[in-house]
């Protein structure tokens, strides 16, 4: 089952939503926010927009990132938890430090 960050009920009637989806532990670690059919998939370890390449955060509703920042460490936590087999700080990150 999907984790889904909750988001004021105003929010969800505009059809925003949050995820750490199903069946994406071999990817590197993310969520994926949906506004309606667009999505955007921004990395757990760096914040960095990895779908669409070169999405930005000004392409967020404001409310929509200021809540994901607030809860930044509950879904990296929440991703551990899903996909321990792929955390997010992992061994070749300790290399790289």
């Amino acid at each position: 089952m999907p984790y889904e960050l909750e988001l004021p009920r105003r929010l969800k009637a505009r059809g925003w939503k949050v995820k750490i989806r199903e069946k994406e532990r071999l990817d590197p670690p993310h969520l994926t926010i949906q506004c309606k059919k667009r999505q955007w998939r921004v990395g757990l370890r760096d914040g960095a927009f990895l779908v669409p390449p070169g999405g930005s955060w000004k392409d967020i509703e404001p409310e929509v990132t200021r809540i994901i920042q607030q809860q930044w460490m509950q879904l990296q936590e929440q991703w551990d938890r899903k996909y321990p087999s792929n955390p997010i700080a992992s061994e070749d990150d300790e290399e790289d430090r």
